[in-house]
């Protein structure tokens, strides 16, 4: 369980981060050197691009590779000075240049975003209080059955430009081979690629099978006791519980079996060489449609295109974060403080300044030290393990292995709690327009604040704020 202290303190979470005494600056990109001969070797590449952040406004994507960093290029320079260039304090901007499929050398201008050290803003403190509300904000750790292999060959993936696919002779397999072919096109053009019949770089094989299991001869105890398999369903928005075996499952125990496979092969450089390749193969308990397995799975499968880091059972997290925003930094020594607010936001509009003291939010005392919030947070989540519903238990990617949802049968006893003034749940606004926090389903929030001598009640009406990413582990 994460501990309060810890995230108070963790203020370079986005990664990259300049420190200027007292101010962090972040770029909002995170990045590894590369070994991969096939893309970006020894260079810089972007691993992640967080949400709203300055590198994502300013058009960063993920596998992008760094060549020039202002007027630096990266081969000419040692890792320390990568690192060093990109947190370096004495501009607010940086220049980077990408390449990627689209572009050869792209010149990207970013913007750094910086705030005080000693501010603890929303997005940390919905993190710190997730299990308020892990129906909005959470990790969760899934992984596929995938085998992905490349080229040993060492060719520069970002060479290649177009793609088609292989024609099919068999009409009856049309319609799941036309929606394989349009998630593919739909992944594929996202990355830069551009689909070109005439004249395809690299020409797209799919292949599949789904059958009852001809070995199947009857489940184990092991088997039957197995823990449901959980994904992310791309196509729903959500994770659902799939008809699949994990891993440790014998072949023999699975009722079915379902194969599906993508190769990239050559048409440009060596015709007919195998560039990359992945298969999925799931041993499955009840039927599951081709088609449908596919729109949810090939984005999954091609997030190892044409960066790859798992060759076997890919491990994927999915972070979800969703909380009302006001605007609102508080101060990590005293958190009933205003320590900044952030310009246009509800708040500023509201009239909320910086140094303001919060005596209340709502009706719920804000005169707690951190220790006391950490302790009080701490019971919250021992004391309503009761209200949630067990059906959904999860283990977060931080390995906390009782975070369920609530139960909706429960919603009433549970909006009490958190009027329960020993919890201190002053912080649950982030998450009130859940109808378990917030029956009334208010759109507002009333902050009793003080300014010197003076007492102000000021109603701020806080914007919805939602992200969602997902990523290799």
């Amino acid at each position: 369980m994460k501990n309060l202290f810890v995230i108070f303190l963790m203020l370079n979470i986005f990664a990259l981060e300049a420190q200027r005494n007292d101010m962090s600056c972040r770029l909002g990109f995170s990045y590894e050197f590369s070994n991969n001969k096939n893309w970006g070797k020894d260079k810089p590449v972007i691993m992640k691009v967080y949400p709203n952040s300055p590198a994502e406004l300013a058009g960063i994507r993920q596998n992008d590779i760094i060549e020039k960093i202002d007027e630096w290029n990266v081969s000419e320079i040692s890792a320390d000075d990568v690192d060093s260039l990109l947190t370096a304090s004495e501009s607010n901007e940086i220049a980077l240049t990408v390449r990627n499929f689209a572009d050869s050398a792209k010149v990207v201008y970013i913007t750094k975003e910086c705030y005080s050290n000693s501010a603890l803003s929303e997005s940390q403190l919905a993190t710190a209080f997730a299990m308020y509300s892990v129906e909005s904000t959470h990790d969760r750790l899934f992984i596929c059955p995938f085998t992905t292999n490349t080229t040993e060959d060492a060719i520069d993936f970002s060479k290649f430009k177009t793609f088609d696919f292989t024609t099919v002779e068999d009409s009856s397999i049309t319609k799941i081979e036309i929606a394989v072919n349009n998630v593919l096109k739909s992944e594929l053009t996202k990355k830069g690629l551009q689909l070109n019949a005439a004249h395809p770089d690299i020409l797209i094989h799919t292949y599949y099978a789904y059958n009852k299991n001809p070995n199947f001869r009857q489940k184990g105890k092991e088997t039957e006791a197995s823990l449901p398999v959980f994904r992310y369903d791309i196509t729903r928005d959500k994770i659902i519980r799939f008809p699949f075996y994990n891993s440790s499952v014998p072949e023999s125990e699975s009722e079915y079996i379902l194969q599906l496979g993508i190769r990239f092969i050559d048409q440009r450089y060596v015709p007919g060489r195998i560039l990359w390749e992945c298969e999925a193969n799931e041993l499955m308990s009840a039927p599951f449609a081709v088609d449908e397995y596919a729109a949810i799975h090939i984005p999954l499968m091609c997030m190892q295109f044409p960066y790859v880091k798992y060759s076997r059972n890919v491990q994927f997290i999915l972070m979800k974060k969703a909380f009302n925003f006001t605007g609102i930094r508080y101060s990590i020594y005293r958190l009933n403080e205003v320590a900044s607010i952030e310009p246009g936001s509800p708040a500023a509009i509201a009239g909320i300044r910086p140094h303001d003291i919060i005596d209340r939010i709502e009706n719920k005392r804000m005169d707690h030290t951190t220790e006391e919030f950490t302790e009080a947070y701490h019971q919250f989540i021992t004391n309503t393990l009761k209200y949630r519903d067990e059906k959904t238990r999860f283990t977060d990617a931080s390995g906390f292995p009782s975070c369920m949802y609530w139960d909706k049968l429960n919603y009433a006893k549970i909006s009490k709690v958190f009027g329960n003034d020993k919890y201190m749940t002053a912080f649950a606004y982030l998450y009130a327009f859940e109808s378990y926090i917030n029956p009334t389903r208010s759109s507002t929030c009333t902050f009793y604040v003080r300014r010197g001598k003076e007492k102000i009640e000021i109603t701020i009406r806080p914007v919805f704020y939602s992200e969602k990413t997902i990523e290799l582990n």
